[in-house]
């Protein structure tokens, strides 16, 4: 993780959470009143956040004490403790909701993303995510996808071309759309196509493009396509696949496979966090 932009996106979210104060914490203990807090897991799971916990309490007080007890990425039975944070109640409290918020739903990211690569398994066909993310949370959701196991796909329109269906409307042609790019792009940036029908695959084979996509086409499908695009080119398998169907795409010899699904549809993994009173520790 890049610590610089995690810390400035958690300074938003403290922003946008505790605003001026915690009213209810700081008026119900006093500054000098230390505690402890375990966060715990409740379901089976893999484990995305660590530096969250660390960056975030960082941020809201120095005094506070993080140790991680699990590995990022480790696969957790419910019960086992995450991490132990030790300090002033008051900032124990202040970051409790926006951490575990972040930490349960990267961790439910990852939890998903392994599943998918696990029924993947020995095939070479690599999982990776799509741009489908919540505003706001695509570095942290792709990271978790990373800590699951997954690729990540683009991250921004600037990363790469890739011409959709709109584009190919718009432009007239697969083969005019890449025409008019290429007389534009530097040599650092791939193009990638998405098509729903042999005569796209063509066109887009003939135009040497980097990447071809397989948008939303059955296995069958899939597999006769994927004989017209040369090695030299990567495929790619997207649209309407999960976790349900995934076992159907593995074996049909494309370089990867997108799941919007990774990231917009994965439930968040349940955390819990358990405190007891500096009297107690």
């Amino acid at each position: 993780m890049n610590p610089f932009i995690y810390r400035k996106s958690l300074e938003s979210f403290f922003m946008e959470d505790i605003g001026e104060r915690d009213v209810t914490s700081d008026l119900l203990f006093p500054a000098y009143a230390n505690g402890e807090m375990t966060l715990v897991t409740k379901q089976d799971g893999v484990f995305c956040g660590s530096d969250i916990i660390q960056l975030g309490y960082e941020l809201l007080d120095a005094s506070v004490e993080v140790t991680v007890h699990v590995p990022e990425g480790a696969h957790l039975a419910p019960g086992v403790q995450i991490a132990t944070i030790q300090g002033p109640v008051r900032s124990l409290l202040k970051g409790e909701r926006v951490i575990l918020n972040l930490i349960q739903r990267m961790s439910g990211i990852a939890t998903v993303t392994r599943k998918a690569v696990e029924i993947v398994g020995d095939y070479p066909t690599r999982i990776c995510d799509t741009r489908k993310t919540t505003p706001g949370l695509r570095t942290f959701e792709k990271y978790a996808v990373r800590a699951g196991g997954g690729y990540n796909h683009r991250f921004r329109l600037d990363d790469a071309v890739m011409l959709k269906d709109n584009h190919i409307a718009f432009a007239g042609s697969i083969a005019a759309a890449v025409e008019t790019i290429r007389a534009e792009l530097g040599h650092m940036i791939k193009i990638e196509v998405e098509t729903e029908s042999e005569e796209q695959v063509k066109e887009a084979v003939a135009a040497e493009v980097d990447c071809i996509m397989f948008d939303n086409r059955s296995p069958e499908e899939i597999r006769h396509l994927r004989t017209l695009v040369p090695s030299t080119i990567t495929t790619e398998i997207s649209g309407g696949i999960h976790l349900d169907n995934l076992a159907a795409y593995r074996d049909l010899g494309a370089d990867y496979i997108s799941l919007g699904s990774l990231t917009h549809s994965a439930p968040s993994l349940d955390i819990s966090a358990n405190v007891k009173p500096e009297e107690e520790n």
